[in-house]
Order: C-alpha cells, then structure tokens, then sequence
C-alpha cells in the first residue's frame, strides 16, 4: 500500500514539473531597412573591383533557438535601387542587359531549411538552403547566416543582427552579357537586423 501511495505522489510531482515547465516559444523579426546593408562587388576587366549597393530591402524571419530546423528567413531587394555611385552605370544595370528590372523588379531569398553550425571561435551559424531568384532565375543556394549579437534596442526594443557573406555567378541567373568587361563571380555581403514582433508557440521538433 505503501509503495502504491508512493507512487501516485511521484506521478503527481512530476505532472506539476511538466505543467509549471514554460513552453519552448519560436520568435518573430521583421527586418530594420535603416539598419540593413547590402553590398555587393564585382571585377572589372580584370584590374580593379568595383562596389555597389542595394538601397531598399525588406524581410522577416523566425528564430527556435530550441530547434534550429525551424529556423525560416525571407528578404526582398528592390532591384532599381541599386547604387554603384554613377548614374550613367546604375542605368544600365537595370535595363535589359543586366537585371531588366522592368520586368524583374525584386530578388527575392525563400528559405526551405536550416541547420546550426558553429564557427571556429564558437559562434552561431546558421546553414540556411533556400531559393534565390534574381533576374527571375530561381536556383537553390545554401547561405553562411551567422549572428553578430542579440539584445534591446535604442527604444528598448528587443533586436537581434546577422551577416552573411557569399559569392553567386551572374551568369547561373542569366546575366551572361560583357563577361569580358564584368566579372561573372559576384561577393554579396549582407548585414541585417531585425526587431522582434512577437513569440509564437515552438514547432515541434523536426526529425
């Protein structure tokens, strides 16, 4: 009798821990414009480099620091507004010879999955696969998403930072033109930051 009333105690404890546990919550960010940078660069004939900017992005993404595999991002460009520091060639990136940003307007990224990796001093980096479509080109890539800090924000709100650094060949999106002029190998930088919006319920873990 003892043992069974012991065990029914056991039962209930543990039932209370389980109940009184906070459950695993997945947060929210929508990306901060004023506080995101994208920069790109790209050979020219060979001699030097040349540097340019996208001025207008916008995004989101999900955090489970509990499961990394429900991690999601998304980020639009806003292709016309690409800065090189002339207009004359600015111009002609966004005609048909280069993005036709007429008829593609916007790169978009869409990811698809994600997996934790560490850096070699011990940070955070997410592997995340997704579709990137530029040019109205859809490929898959796998990007190098590392996080630079977390913490409130100049109006206490809570923000966390990213950086991504990787290299993409124009031509895998169809921009093939004056590869005897314009590298075809293109370094995309990526610096972003997001606020946090809200904490939703985790999914459950994936296999």
């Amino acid at each position: 009798m003892r043992e069974r009333t012991f065990a029914v105690a056991a039962m209930s404890v543990a039932g209370l821990l389980i109940t009184s546990t906070p459950a695993a919550v997945a947060e929210i960010y929508k990306v901060d414009p004023a506080h995101t940078s994208i920069v790109f660069s790209v050979s020219h004939s060979g001699i030097s480099y040349t540097y340019g900017f996208f001025r207008q992005a916008s995004g989101g993404y999900l955090l489970d620091k509990a499961n990394p595999a429900n991690c999601q991002f998304r980020m639009t460009i806003q292709a016309e507004s690409v800065d090189t520091n002339n207009a004359e060639r600015d111009k002609h990136l966004r005609n048909g010879d280069f993005f036709n940003t007429q008829l593609f307007p916007t790169i978009t990224f869409e990811s698809t999955g994600c997996k934790l990796a560490k850096s070699q001093d011990g940070g955070v980096v997410y592997q995340v696969t997704g579709n990137l479509t530029i040019h109205g080109v859809t490929r898959q890539v796998t990007l190098p998403v590392r996080m630079l800090g977390e913490g409130k924000g100049p109006q206490g709100d809570q923000r966390s930072g990213f950086l991504c650094q990787v290299e993409l060949k124009r031509s895998d999106f169809g921009m093939s033109k004056y590869l005897e002029l314009v590298g075809d190998v293109v370094g995309v930088t990526v610096s972003f930051e997001g606020v946090l919006q809200e904490a939703a319920p985790a999914r459950p873990r994936q296999p």
